[in-house]
């Protein structure tokens, strides 16, 4: 299933003097978009590949090598912020623009960045702001979801870009990896854990779980565990740490950062957390994860370069796609921390 061109491809006897990337604004997503950003620094090699989004998701890329900058971009920019963001996303040449995410405003900021051609797919009313519009995924007429990594790099696809097969892809930077590192020293396999979820709670499995395994891992493999959250998760945090029976290790020290949550995976042996952005991060670092999969559609985010497993069970009200549990959240309860420890100790080093 290919998505289909509206309206001619773009003619490539001159190539654009920059390209501008309108990246997505979810971490995980930011993450499955890697490998088509970086097939259009392979098909235009000459010119300069520039990102732009959130600042978060700036940060992100930050550090790949194949990338000339990113220019953050404000969640909700008013009149001002999209005048700075026309100085700031405007240069000299023609610009081709490819715009991933789906909403009307990624589009309306590459319209205001002059880009003479402008990429994305017909969502959200706003192919009028696009000159090549590129049709959704459907089935029997309906939009239906699909691998993101690999819905972007077809979006790019269309404009002569080649997937070179490497998967996901991100850069940690050394000095946050040598700080992180010497704060996880010890012996045995190192085992991150992401009970976090920005999607909503529903997509969060309970943080007594989460602590079980970290004591049953310890006990079994010997391991040592450092907890991962973000920015807000700090209720999930400390409901983790108080209901685990061993210390585990907060390697950011409370003050998670994007360097220090790339650095502490880029370490890890082993990431067990929900279906959210640390798992995509993990997978671009090339980590085995075991991800813990309740209401959403695994068609998003299940992808040809992740090792590990997904553990998820079928149950008749899902994959709802909600973000809070409308019955008995049967979908995550049912997976039991046993569960998780097997798969985990099928993917880690045995203790030695």
């Amino acid at each position: 299933m290919t998505p289909a061109v509206r309206l001619c491809p773009m003619p490539m006897t001159e190539s654009p003097g920059r390209v501008l990337a309108f990246i997505p604004n979810w971490l995980g997503d930011v993450a499955m978009c890697t490998p088509a950003l970086r097939a259009l620094a392979r098909r235009f090699p000459d010119r300069a590949l520039i990102a732009a989004g959130r600042r978060s998701a700036c940060e992100l890329v930050k550090g790949l090598p194949w990338l000339r900058s990113a220019v953050p971009i404000p969640a909700q920019p008013g009149i001002a912020a999209m005048l700075a963001l026309r100085k700031a996303l405007r240069g000299p040449g023609a610009m081709l623009a490819v715009v991933f995410p789906h909403s009307f405003r990624a589009a309306l900021a590459a319209w205001v960045s002059g880009a003479e051609v402008r990429l994305g797919y017909v969502r959200d009313g706003r192919s009028w702001l696009l000159t090549h519009n590129v049709l959704p995924y459907r089935e029997d007429g309906a939009i239906v979801p699909v691998y993101m990594g690999r819905e972007y790099l077809d979006l790019v696809k269309t404009i002569g870009c080649e997937d070179d097969g490497e998967g996901l892809e991100l850069a940690a930077e050394p000095e946050a990896v040598e700080q992180i590192r010497a704060r996880l020293e010890g012996e045995g396999p190192l085992v991150a854990v992401a009970p976090g979820a920005a999607f909503g709670p529903s997509k969060r499995w309970p943080p007594e779980r989460y602590a079980a395994v970290i004591d049953q891992l310890h006990d079994e493999a010997g391991a040592r565990l450092v907890l991962v959250t973000g920015p807000g998760e700090e209720d999930t945090r400390d409901a983790v740490l108080s209901a685990a029976r061993y210390p585990v290790i907060v390697a950011d020290g409370g003050h998670p950062t994007i360097d220090t949550l790339k650095a502490t995976l880029a370490l890890a042996d082993l990431l067990i957390g929900n279906d959210s952005g640390p798992r995509h991060v993990a997978i671009a670092f090339k980590k085995p994860v075991i991800c813990i999969m309740g209401p959403t559609s695994p068609r998003y985010s299940a992808g040809p370069y992740e090792t590990g497993e997904v553990l998820r069970v079928d149950v008749d009200c899902g994959p709802c796609q909600k973000p809070e549990c409308a019955t008995d959240f049967r979908c995550m309860t049912r997976i039991a921390p046993e569960t998780v420890v097997a798969a985990a100790l099928r993917h880690l080093p045995a203790k030695r």
